[in-house]
């Protein structure tokens, strides 16, 4: 039992879909002979969580607040609350014993709350107190109305670890993605496609595989323009700054098989099919649309999803962070049938990721 890594689960936003799947999620007894996961956040919203999963689900779950990592007794049917005390009983609109939708939406009481999770996660894993760090959605508008000016996760733990160069990994199965760039416009996403920021993503996804078990990793570099420019017919990026990144990393030893920018709208399939471990895209709906076209899956027919997979990684860390690859889900949190799969993704990531750095 003390040899499996210590999970930090940050709840998300407390009036978001974060609470109900973390309780659904450590509901499967297989998740405590993997690992011994703790969640931050607030017990009260936990409590809540708890109640409306027993009514819709019949999942009997106790929540224990705890004000430490060492108060922690990672007991299967017991969830173990790092308690902040930021969201009270009544904070929480609602009956359990009557499950709707809570219809809160952006609010500055939930930012500051799922910001100041998230900073204590950080916290315990910079100390040493925890091996890994999981996210449940978290929203922008809400940590900004709360005075929090970052434009998501990625940016607080870049910003909270001191690290320069990082980059946000996608993962859904065998299909995995990195970013050049990520929340910025389109306009500013093309002038970031620089030689250096190039390189240091292909070396951040090189090592990213590697962190996961992957020894000798295959990555692909996706152009930024149709047909990859088309020998600067239609723009010259691959030219300037994607081909000299790449010639410098194959230098370096890494492995990228095409030798070259692969076109974008064929380097998705590619990868499906096995060519690479990873694909290096240039900006963020490039590498997020074939993932979650992949990974979220809506049954028309019954009106819900059946499949809200996928996980987020931020590479380049100190630490280790994976994420739901999902928002806040303001619209239907509460009532009970918001979908845990990718939180259960994240945390094997995080188990697989934390194993590998314990390994050396």
């Amino acid at each position: 039992m003390m040899n499996l890594p210590i999970l930090g689960i940050s709840m998300g936003d407390p009036f978001g879909n974060g609470p109900e799947i973390t309780v659904k999620a450590l509901a499967d007894k297989r998740i405590y002979e993997r690992c011994r996961p703790l969640v931050v956040g607030d017990a009260a919203s936990m409590e809540y969580a708890a109640k409306v999963a027993e009514k819709v689900s019949g999942i009997s779950l106790k929540i224990r607040p705890i004000h430490s990592v060492a108060e922690a007794q990672f007991r299967y049917g017991v969830i173990d609350v790092y308690d902040l005390g930021l969201i009270k009983e009544s904070d929480i609109p609602g009956d359990p014993a009557d499950p709707k939708p809570f219809g809160l939406g952006a609010t500055a009481l939930g930012g500051e709350a799922a910001f100041q999770y998230v900073v204590k996660v950080i916290a315990l894993a910079m100390a040493g107190e925890i091996d890994a760090t999981i996210t449940n959605a978290l929203s922008k508008e809400a940590i900004n109305m709360a005075g929090h000016h970052y434009s998501g996760h990625t940016e607080i733990y870049a910003d909270y670890t001191h690290t320069a160069k990082y980059t946000m990994m996608l993962a859904h199965e065998d299909l995995r993605v990195v970013h050049v760039s990520t929340h910025v416009s389109l306009r500013e996403a093309c002038d970031r496609v620089k030689k250096e920021r190039v390189l240091d993503v292909i070396r951040i996804a090189d090592a990213g595989c590697k962190a996961i078990g992957i020894r000798e990793p295959k990555v692909a570099v996706a152009g930024l323009n149709p047909h990859c420019g088309e020998s600067g017919m239609f723009g010259t990026e691959e030219i300037e700054e994607i081909q000299p990144a790449i010639d410098a990393a194959m230098a370096e030893g890494i492995c990228i098989p095409d030798g070259k920018p692969t076109p974008p709208d064929t380097v998705f399939s590619k990868a499906l099919g096995g060519w690479y471990d990873i694909v290096v895209a240039m900006y963020h709906d490039q590498g997020h649309i074939p993932l979650k076209v992949k990974g979220f899956v809506y049954n028309k027919a019954e009106g819900h999803w059946d499949a809200v997979a996928g996980v987020n990684v931020t590479l380049g860390l100190p630490i280790i962070r994976a994420s739901v690859d999902h928002g806040t889900g303001f619209g239907h949190a509460g009532d009970g049938h918001a979908n845990e799969l990718s939180l259960v993704n994240a945390m094997d990531y995080g188990i697989r990721m934390a194993l590998a750095k314990a390994e050396g």
